[in-house]
């Protein structure tokens, strides 16, 4: 079969033919994409950088977002038949740790992700474990089932604490961060203040339900945040892992406030934790990915209700063989999500 691999501990990937698999195990499903998207993860490991480099071994297939039709159900999985268009999730997860046991599968103790631990979706079939399965509502259409892994992560965020009637900022509109927009105006946020350094993606954030953005290119965030909300937001979501974005989050949020942080800073940052932080009684929220199915559920109800609508998101569709130029965009932040035909 043909499939997009990381041949090399370099920048690229390749189109090659490679051996199908098959069901390795009992539990497994084996499913043919329809369609699949690029995450900024998959950049990473395209560009090679050091996250990358220190994570990943090639020969790797690439990608983790996909919708999927079952082609064969291993002889232990249940709920699920050949022909049923299936989403998944890209945490793959031990059942067995502490965390998985007590409802934190979200942050097992071994997990591996899909495309980067263990060989992802960017070909024709592929097995996956039926407790990362997800079966796609049909009142879901495919391009939006195609992202609802990334989706995913912008509701963990917006909704790990309360949102409704709240002032919300978000820092960083790349696709995830531009959906989380979208969910905080869908579950009732008072004000959206979206920041970003590149216009394409402030226009995305407007276009999802920001009221008012901001280019920290010419504009201090702090000071453009305390003349819209005087005091401080009650919400400050950290989407890019920009270290100034981090302080801009802190010091933009009102005494008592609450901080998520999804964005993953490229090395260690400083922070003034006593005066930032301590001394301001502010909640700080490490988010990773999105809880097992919880937030699955959730995203399930919102899209299906037609509350959210994150179809602006999606900027770009081409087919799967033009993935290098996907990539291109995604170096250049002209894009939202783009979503490959599997052909």
């Amino acid at each position: 079969m043909n499939a997009i691999v990381k041949t090399e501990r370099a920048a690229g990937a390749v189109m090659k033919d490679i051996p199908s698999r098959g069901l390795q195990r009992a539990a497994e499903i084996l499913v043919r994409p329809i369609m699949t998207s690029i995450c900024g993860t998959d950049y990473h490991v395209y560009s090679w950088d050091a996250w990358a480099a220190g994570r990943v071994t090639p020969p790797r297939v690439m990608g983790h977002e996909y919708i999927a039709r079952v082609v064969e159900v291993g002889s232990e999985t249940s709920g699920f038949q050949i022909g049923d268009l299936v989403s998944g999730e890209s945490h793959i997860v031990c059942g067995t740790c502490l965390q998985c046991r007590t409802g934190q599968g979200h942050v097992c103790a071994a997990t591996r992700i899909l495309g980067v631990d263990t060989d992802g979706c960017f070909c024709e079939e592929f097995a996956i474990p039926q407790a990362s399965v997800w079966k796609c509502p049909p009142s879901i259409s495919p391009e939006i089932a195609c992202i609802l892994d990334p989706l995913g992560n912008a509701v963990h965020t917006v909704l790990a604490g309360e949102v409704a009637g709240r002032r919300v900022l978000v820092l960083g509109c790349g696709p995830i961060g531009a959906m989380a927009v979208a969910v905080a105006r869908a579950c009732g946020a008072s004000t959206i203040i979206a920041t970003d350094t590149r216009p394409y993606r402030l226009d995305l954030a407007r276009r999802l339900g920001a009221d008012l953005t901001i280019d920290i290119r010419e504009q201090d965030v702090q000071s453009t945040v305390q003349h819209v909300s005087p005091g401080g937001v009650d919400v400050s979501l950290e989407m890019s892992g920009a270290p100034s974005a981090l302080t801009a989050a802190l010091r933009s949020t009102r005494p008592g406030g609450r901080v998520s942080l999804l964005g993953l800073p490229s090395g260690d940052v400083s922070i003034a934790l006593s005066e930032d932080v301590v001394l301001r009684g502010l909640t700080l929220q490490g988010i990773v990915g999105r809880r097992l199915y919880e937030t699955w559920a959730t995203m399930g109800e919102l899209l299906s209700s037609g509350r959210l609508d994150v179809r602006p998101i999606i900027t770009h569709e081409m087919p799967w063989t033009d993935f290098a130029d996907a990539m291109a965009l995604m170096r250049d932040g002209t894009c939202g999500k783009v979503v490959l035909h599997m052909g």
